[in-house]
């Protein structure tokens, strides 16, 4: 007698709920970003504190979905799209107000979107997980972005704390271009050694 099929995980769980609710967040964390143009300490701590909510939903939903077994496909897809869209409207909004050069704001948006359509463009083939690296850029720019909301022109010894945050932010902009090399990569031997691209060869051979 055969064991019976493994129940399919169903789409609608906590750690996806968790993952929209951060997407959710990210107008909000917008506009207390651009507030008075970032010019008011109270606000910029406020998109700090968002910001900081929303990379702990991340690290909480990726938890519950490995130890709950609730890993699927359609929170795979989603995860780093909520990624995606709070670092790049971190991004954007600090261009906005005068804390980051629009070049590096640019630079970031062309791959991670890229690579977020890359992903679309071989789902047929399958689905591209987050690696380490991705994580690793994640880590680093979710770092280097929360401490530049922050009012740091308000700190003591603000240059020591902006030429952390800038050193933060340019390895994670490193990164950033390796990793994406990496998917690039991993797109095409997806691509070249998936079951559908293997019957089309079949198909044209026969």
């Amino acid at each position: 007698m055969s064991p019976a099929p493994a129940s399919r995980v169903s789409n609608w769980n906590l750690p996806n709920a968790l993952t929209v609710g951060r997407i959710l967040l990210v107008p909000v964390f917008a506009w207390a970003l651009l507030r008075h143009d970032g010019a008011d300490p109270a606000w910029r701590w406020w998109a700090a504190l968002l910001f900081l909510v929303a990379i702990l939903t991340d690290r909480i939903d990726g938890d519950l979905a490995r130890k709950w077994n609730l890993i699927t496909n359609v929170g795979k897809i989603l995860d780093p799209i909520a990624d995606k869209a709070l670092t790049g409207m971190a991004f954007l909004g600090l261009s906005i107000i005068g804390e980051l050069p629009w070049w590096l704001t640019v630079l970031v948006l062309v791959r991670e979107w890229g690579i977020t359509l890359l992903r679309f463009a071989v789902i047929r083939h399958g689905v591209i997980p987050a690696g380490r690296g991705g994580k690793l850029k994640t880590t680093l720019q979710a770092l280097g972005l929360g401490l530049l909301c922050l009012p740091l022109w308000t700190f003591p010894a603000e240059g020591v704390w902006r030429a952390v945050t800038w050193t933060i932010l340019i390895i994670s902009v490193v990164v950033t271009v390796v990793t994406g090399i990496d998917y690039v990569i991993k797109a095409i031997t997806l691509r070249q050694k998936s079951p559908r691209t293997a019957m089309k060869r079949e198909r044209r051979a026969a």
